[in-house]
């Protein structure tokens, strides 16, 4: 029986990510590259489920110590091959968020972008997540909503059709508890990629971890 990641089965990110083309481009996530003033070189950056690497190799380029991790070894290889090419280092890495080793306070910045877990693991790596930040260190997030089900109905492409697994500004306000949002938006975002395209329902954030 084929090993299940996040609520799927590995082959479904392995024949992802097995094309020779970059399934979701090289281009980093919008989102991310508009936080940019909040980055310095020498931070040190994790990306879970980073994919094919386009988010992390984008942060080495603005001078950060970055790490990513993906469960697909096809992503992974076309991530430090893109670190490569780009004239940049990353510590990219095959894991998932269950097995990948969280250890505290050890990152400046965690990157989460379009993963969409299931509730009870959500929760778990939430969690983790937070944890392994420094005091005053940011998750960045963006992911899709509910609202993308309606968007889908309009020609956009993206997202599970699980409700369930979209999120919601309430859904992160209980899982990120404690820290404190600088952003919190279910909003709208223009995609132009061949996986996710159109006018599609985001949520965003940006949420620091408390100092004391």
């Amino acid at each position: 029986m084929a090993k299940v990641i996040y609520g799927f089965t590995r082959d479904s990110f392995d024949d992802r990510y097995r094309e020779p083309d970059y399934h979701y481009g090289t281009e980093a996530n919008a989102f991310l590259v508009s936080q940019k003033a909040r980055f310095r070189p020498g931070m040190k950056a994790l990306l879970p489920g980073d994919g094919e690497g386009r988010n992390g190799v984008w942060l080495a380029e603005q001078g950060l110590e970055v790490t990513t991790f993906d469960p697909s070894p096809f992503g992974v290889e076309k991530a430090k091959k893109l670190a490569t090419d780009r004239g940049v280092a990353i510590d990219a890495q095959v894991a998932g968020v269950e097995s990948w080793d969280w250890k505290e306070s050890r990152f400046d910045v965690v990157g989460l972008f379009f993963i969409h877990l299931p509730a009870d693991l959500r929760r778990v790596a939430h969690a983790q997540v937070l944890r392994s930040l420094r005091p005053g260190g940011i998750v960045i997030l963006e992911t899709f909503s509910p609202h993308q089900i309606e968007m889908r109905k309009h020609g956009a492409a993206g997202g599970p059709k699980q409700i369930e697994r979209l999120f919601t500004c309430e859904m992160l306000r209980e899982d990120f508890a404690g820290a404190r949002f600088h952003i919190l938006e279910e909003t709208e975002a223009d995609f132009a990629g061949h996986a996710h395209y159109g006018r599609c329902g985001v949520v965003r954030m940006v949420a620091e971890r408390a100092t004391a």
